[in-house]
């Protein structure tokens, strides 16, 4: 038990710079400083955590700039590692640190030489992210310039900030924030590589079709940014309601209907391609990839492919796009991460978050990936589960026929994972296969391709003659 509470929190150093970065908190001991820490759970985002902590242990505000690059080099066995913030200076505090002039230090000033060292080396990063134009988010007082921009925006619509603030996510040149307001509360959110595309899908997105997307005040192009409204209503990880979940469905499917005459306009915004001819041209370089990291998995269990099983796998995912082919089912929007944390249900309307992934090919892709985890945070049962399936299935009975649909819904499994699993393009990159996690994730990708294949197999009825 005590080593699983270790391992879900992590020590945080945190570098905190004031007076327009001259000046350095520091907590007081008697071989010498050594920067504050804050216990933050290891599995949470970083920003949102640390912000949160700082405030609760040290009674100061802050905001996240950069995770120093070589936070892992000074970082110890216990899985320490730094974070550098831009902290206000509040009313004098009496504990155990104090504000120091970043001038006067020294390597005798720290407990630990090392840590003088790391702060030298992050103020040198400071200094060039200060003077590249595409990592705004670790630069001192980006928060203050969004601030008055936003007040900028939101003033004619009669909008105020009224002081409460929360950071979400962050990175040089990404960013999450939520502003309170005298009435409904609003986002600001920034992308960069690798999901810039989001910036201007979102925009395409809610240029097209508004009823299912949040309000876009205003954009920030230099920052790939937008600020929108909050959508008020139930987001669908919070519930475990089955109305809501079946109307969630039927939002869903009816999103990709309308969308069915634009796709070509979601596509050139920048979406990825995973119509069936584009997939199918994908399996062949894919199944070469998969062979060789199956020959480099290191052990046993879990269980490899052989080449034999992974040619009779390849064969049958090209069948399942012929049939998908044949059934003509037209080309819509689709969301490769389709989670409930990314749909929010409220009286009048369904909203979809987060379209860093969207997608133009077969629609059933997408629901296939919310059925998954209706089975696993709401029930296995075959009954509701029934109901779900109906609910997505009565908007598409207006477009097609009853067989049609049931075939899709029937092949949407195994397409649907090899759909996952090219659609990023990652398995293309030789860097990031090299790395053990994503190896191993591509080789888990393709066990669960088999397993479905099998699984089809046995569902669909053997041909007579």
């Amino acid at each position: 038990m005590e080593f699983r509470e270790q391992s879900e929190r992590e020590t945080c150093r945190v570098i905190a710079l004031g007076c327009n970065g001259t000046q350095v908190l520091l907590s007081m001991t008697e071989a010498g400083f050594v920067f504050p820490f804050v216990e933050i759970p290891r599995w949470q985002r970083t920003a949102e955590s640390l912000t949160s902590a700082f405030k609760r242990d040290w009674g100061r505000n802050a905001v996240c700039l950069f995770t120093p690059k070589n936070s892992a080099l000074v970082g110890d066995s216990n899985g320490n590692h730094y974070e550098l913030v831009e902290c206000w200076q509040d009313e004098e505090r009496k504990d155990e640190t104090a504000w120091k002039l970043i001038s006067s230090l020294t390597a005798d000033s720290f407990r630990n030489e090392a840590e003088f060292g790391i702060l030298r080396e992050c103020l040198h990063e400071l200094d060039g992210y200060e003077r590249d134009p595409s990592s705004p988010f670790a630069k001192k007082g980006w928060l203050a310039s969004l601030q008055d921009w936003t007040v900028d925006v939101i003033s004619p619509i009669g909008l105020k900030l009224t002081g409460p603030w929360r950071q979400f996510n962050t990175g040089p040149a990404f960013s999450l924030v939520r502003f309170e307001t005298n009435r409904q509360a609003v986002w600001f959110k920034a992308v960069g590589e690798p999901n810039q595309r989001e910036f201007p899908i979102t925009l395409q997105l809610a240029e097209l079709f508004p009823k299912f997307m949040p309000q876009i005040l205003a954009t920030r192009p230099k920052w790939n940014g937008w600020l929108s409204c909050e959508v008020e209503g139930t987001n669908l990880g919070d519930t475990k309601d089955i109305a809501l979940w079946e109307e969630a469905a039927t939002e869903l499917a009816k999103l990709q209907i309308e969308a069915i005459p634009s796709y070509e306009s979601v596509l050139r915004s920048g979406a990825h391609d995973l119509r069936p001819e584009t997939l199918v041209a994908s399996i062949d370089p894919f199944f070469g990839v998969v062979k060789e990291l199956m020959e480099q998995q290191p052990r046993v269990p879990p269980p490899t492919l052989s080449q034999r099983e992974l040619s009779l796998l390849k064969l049958r995912i090209q069948d399942s796009f012929t049939l998908l082919d044949g059934l003509q089912i037209p080309n819509a929007l689709g969301h490769l991460d389709l989670n409930p944390w990314n749909i929010i249900i409220s009286s009048d309307r369904c909203v979809f978050l987060d379209w860093a992934e969207a997608y133009v090919g077969p629609p059933f892709f997408s629901f296939e990936y919310l059925l998954q985890n209706f089975r696993r945070d709401i029930c296995a049962d075959g009954a509701l589960e029934s109901r779900f399936i109906q609910a997505y299935m009565a908007p598409w009975r207006q477009l097609l026929a009853e067989d049609l649909l049931r075939e899709a819904l029937a092949l949407a499994p195994l397409a649907a994972v090899f759909a996952y699993a090219v659609g990023t393009n990652a398995w293309k990159d030789t860097g990031k296969l090299r790395d053990p996690k994503t190896s191993a994730y591509f080789r888990s990708l393709a066990r669960r391709m088999n397993r479905e294949a099998i699984q089809l197999v046995e569902r669909r009825p053997a041909c007579t003659s």
